[in-house]
């Protein structure tokens, strides 16, 4: 499905980067074109194809994930960062599939409007732009808890043993 090494170091420690900087920054994103239209009509395409790049990648960190799972000690730690590892995919469609329709209703609404060019904000109905940015608002939150949620169990589980609160007193 995808790369699990990269120079010989798993790829899961790199790929994270990207589902750690795409996902919460699709989600603010989506939140703010949701709520302004002035935000949405700069963004435009670049809003869906934001979350399509954070969805393909969440996969793709997820199997070179697993893949890492079978190469390091199995303990309660790596086991949890697992479980939670698979419950961001859906967090992640659902962030696509609002930031696709966000930019549909919006494009719609300026295709209705030409004479309006850039100004969009009257000619979303309220109720829409309310009901977009509530929706936008959970799933971006929801997104964004569950990466960090991910983040932490991960980092626990790579270095639960791996440092000391003390310096070693040999290294000043």
């Amino acid at each position: 499905m995808g790369p699990v090494l990269v120079n010989d170091i798993p790829a899961h420690v790199l790929f994270v980067h990207v589902v750690v900087v795409l996902v919460p920054l699709t989600a603010l994103a989506l939140v703010l074109c949701a709520i302004w239209p002035s935000v949405m009509s700069r963004f435009g395409l670049a809003l869906p194809a934001l979350a399509l790049v954070a969805l393909i990648s969440v996969p793709l960190t997820t199997h070179a994930g697993e893949w890492l799972e079978r190469h390091v000690d199995s303990n309660a730690l790596v086991r949890k960062h697992t479980e939670l590892g698979d419950e961001l995919l859906p967090w992640v469609i659902a962030l696509f599939l609002a930031a696709a329709a966000v930019w549909w209703f919006y494009r719609r609404a300026a295709r209705r409007s030409p004479d309006a060019a850039g100004a969009t904000s009257g000619t979303v109905a309220t109720p829409t732009r309310i009901a977009a940015a509530a929706l936008s608002l959970v799933v971006g939150v929801g997104a964004g808890v569950q990466v960090y949620r991910i983040g932490d169990s991960g980092a626990k589980a790579a270095w639960h043993d791996g440092y000391s609160a003390t310096a070693h007193p040999d290294r000043g």
